[in-house]
């Protein structure tokens, strides 16, 4: 599990590295007006993802070892593309960057199509395809925008979404190429069991997370309302360093899922999850750290004046940023043992929290009012979680330090490798 949790370390360390450039370039070619446009289509985006992963998502990944692989992926494609064609048309009678429309079905249809290529590599515990997929989709991203700008000489925002599409459809279509080679066409064929238990795991796992994500991204809509589209950008610059740190701690998520899916031992499971949550506990006291360090005119000389109350805005976001790193590894072991009502009553708790305090600070203290939000409702959500799996388990210190040996042994392992 180390070397594999290494592996996938240092792929979303590339991702890391290659989000801060693309947010950088981002901020620094559009201004926070671009920006703040980025922020709300992809989070549209994202919105519909959710939809479609119900059947694209976690639910590819449980049943590619308990069904034909054929029938999983019959069902996550359709409803990939069904979902990205009608969920953004829907959004199209509302207000909210409609100018956008064909730009997010196209974002939506491919990325759910690529999505269920990745949690297929999940659920075969072929995380080494995982984990180059998850890079090239930053990588290539990068190289359509430069093509575009540098090539083609464009320079309005929506370059950012005509690359974005032109990635996901070259990813989807390579990765579909890789499998299909080991697939059996006549092994594809419509299965009602398949089609029930798949839609039944996929929406109590995503009502989970679509609520999740609102906790996330609710305060981009209020922030809009009340403080403009320039706003959102600003603020999405202190989310975007949120979720660049847990794409690195969920790479470890990931692996734990993986094996909690595939573990026929439930000691076995509760042991890796607090391995776990050692090592993100570990690592997410280097990351706030460093953003106690970094001064805040760092911030301003990277992404321009407008974006000089970044550091401020890190600071308040960062003990949830914290809390949602560590108990991001309870929530993958409960999704891998399918006991999903904690996951959903958490989510439902976070969005109550976060519609009360946007409602409240927003229109008081803005962005900074945001932050707030966002901070209570992640300590929450992640206190609930922890709350019930520590009822269930004997909670020692010890699942939070790293000991001699265990640093040895990864020594061991990486420079083996």
């Amino acid at each position: 599990m180390q070397l594999t949790i290494i592996k996938t370390f240092v792929s979303r360390f590339l991702i890391l590295i290659l989000s801060f450039g693309l947010v950088i370039y981002s901020t620094n070619m559009w201004g926070s007006e671009g920006k703040g446009t980025i922020s709300i289509v992809i989070a549209n985006a994202a919105a519909v993802s959710f939809f479609s992963s119900i059947f694209s998502g976690s639910s590819t990944s449980y049943f590619a070892s308990r069904f034909k692989i054929e029938k999983v992926l019959l069902y996550a494609y359709l409803w990939s593309v069904f979902i990205g064609l009608l969920v953004p048309f829907l959004f199209s009678f509302t207000s909210i960057q409609g100018e956008y429309l064909l730009y997010l079905i196209g974002i939506s249809v491919f990325s759910s199509l690529l999505s269920t290529n990745i949690s297929l590599f999940i659920g075969t515990q072929n995380i080494r395809k995982f984990n180059i997929y998850t890079v090239l989709q930053q990588f290539v991203h990068i190289i359509f925008i430069g093509v575009l700008v540098y090539g083609f000489g464009k320079k309005e925002v929506s370059v950012y979404f005509q690359a974005q599409i032109g990635c996901l459809m070259l990813l989807s279509l390579t990765s579909f190429l890789q499998i299909i080679r080991k697939c059996n066409i006549s092994e594809i064929s419509f299965s009602k069991e398949v089609a029930r238990n798949m839609f039944e795991y996929g929406w109590k796992t995503q009502l989970s997370a679509f609520v999740q994500f609102l906790n996330y991204r609710l305060s981009f809509y209020f922030l809009e309302y009340f403080e403009g589209i320039a706003s959102v950008g600003i603020f999405s610059i202190g989310v975007t360093f949120s979720e660049a740190i847990w794409t690195i701690t969920r790479s470890i998520a990931v692996v734990l899922y993986s094996d909690v899916v595939n573990s026929k031992s439930s000691e076995e499971s509760i042991l890796k999850t607090k391995e776990s949550l050692k090592l993100t506990f570990i690592l997410m006291i280097g990351f706030v750290l460093g953003i106690i360090i970094i001064p805040s005119q760092v911030y301003e000389m990277i992404f321009g004046k407008e974006f000089s109350d970044t550091k401020e805005i890190m600071l308040l976001l960062s003990p949830g940023i914290f809390a949602i790193a560590v108990s991001d590894m309870v929530g993958h072991y409960f999704s891998g043992i399918r006991e999903l009502r904690i996951l959903n009553v958490k989510s439902i708790l976070g969005l109550v929290v976060t519609v009360a305090f946007s409602c409240i600070a927003i229109p008081k203290w803005g962005i900074l009012g945001a932050c707030l939000a966002t901070t209570s409702s992640y300590l929450v959500s992640a206190g609930l979680l922890f709350r019930k799996f520590y009822r269930t388990t004997p909670f020692t210190w010890k699942d939070y330090m790293v000991s001699k040996e265990e640093i040895i042994i990864l020594k061991q392992k990486f420079f083996k490798k």
